[in-house]
């Protein structure tokens, strides 16, 4: 492996906008990072993920891919 051709990694400090605070490595230059989500905050991770249905497009699809007699219903 070639010497100094490969970024610094360092350790960063690294806050969300909810307030959790965590350490990782990184290779972006700076000791301290500000991220908008985490996995403390992000709804895929709490669990309170929402299926936002605009204008149908659920029941839309449903009854499009529906067979038989439950298509009528």
């Amino acid at each position: 492996m070639r010497a100094d051709i490969h970024p610094a990694y360092a350790d960063v400090a690294v806050t969300c906008s909810c307030g959790n605070k965590f350490t990782t490595r990184s290779t972006i230059g700076k000791p301290t990072l500000h991220v908008e989500v985490c996995s403390e905050c992000h709804p895929f991770y709490t669990g309170t993920q929402k299926i936002v249905d605009t204008a149908g497009r659920i029941e839309k699809f449903n009854n499009k891919y529906k067979t038989g007699a439950k298509a009528a219903a």
